[in-house]
């Protein structure tokens, strides 16, 4: 009978189980989410917590080194240390326990295994739900609480009415952007160069000489030496003017932006 005896030999030696779980912690550490059979996910999870728990004792210079020979000697990976101690740590600082989630995911095609997935809860974005982050605990008070409430409510509509404005800010420039590409010589690439230096309509483009345009696309990364910007302003604004027609006109005695000899 097997009366009591909790944990997992995975069907491995003692040896053999310590170094797969000293693996699987490295993985889970480094990736924060990992898919392995369910036995092995739950047997992960006991392994894993109490060395996350270990990077909390910070009390002293001597506790924090001697937390990370400990937890060294279970995972034998001085990367999986150091990410454990200065990414993980500060996110589950706030988190008493509970540390990891594990979620299944059916059957293996092949042999039928039990599939999971074991993740760090606090990397999990699509939950929305992460420890709060330590700090010392504040008397409460009627008073104190009520000004806390209004000063927090009065921050928290100030940030709203703050990223509403950029948000209509964002529309109107977006609706205001004109289509670059309808000047002679100027294609996809040239129109995102162009975009990106703040040049996103006709009356931008006009208002810009082609020294100017020269200089911002040998600043990029891309190779312009063959565009020629000398007509694109005159070009941008009859495109701003809606004269189109006469763009036309213009458009047809060029070659690739600049003028036939």
């Amino acid at each position: 009978m097997r009366h009591g005896n909790k944990g997992n030999k995975l069907s491995r030696t003692a040896s053999h189980r310590r170094a797969l779980l000293s693996n699987l912690g490295c993985q889970l550490i480094t990736y924060k989410r990992i898919t392995t059979t369910l036995a092995k996910a739950k047997a992960l999870r006991t392994y894993i917590e109490p060395l996350i728990t270990k990077t909390k004792a910070t009390e002293s210079k001597e506790s924090i080194m001697h937390n990370h020979r400990i937890v060294f000697s279970y995972l034998n990976d001085k990367l999986a240390v150091k990410e454990l101690f200065t990414v993980v740590a500060p996110k589950v600082a706030g988190r008493p326990g509970g540390y990891t989630r594990i979620i299944k995911l059916g059957a293996r095609v092949g042999d039928n295994a039990e599939i999971a997935m074991i993740e760090l809860v606090d990397f999990n974005d699509v939950y929305g739900k992460t420890a709060p982050d330590a700090a010392e605990p504040a008397k409460k008070t009627r008073r104190s609480g009520s000004a806390k409430k209004k000063t927090d409510t009065e921050e928290d509509v100030a940030t709203a009415e703050v990223v509403a404005t950029e948000i209509k800010t964002s529309k109107k420039k977006a609706a205001k952007a004109d289509d670059l590409m309808i000047i002679e010589g100027i294609g996809p690439k040239i129109a995102e160069v162009l975009t990106a230096a703040g040049i996103v309509t006709f009356a931008d483009l006009a208002a810009t000489t082609a020294e100017n345009i020269k200089e911002i696309m040998d600043a990029s990364e891309g190779s312009f030496n063959a565009a020629d910007a000398t007509t694109w302003p005159e070009q941008a604004q009859l495109a701003a003017d809606g004269k189109m027609d006469e763009l036309k006109e213009l458009q047809e005695k060029l070659n690739g932006g600049r003028e036939e000899a």
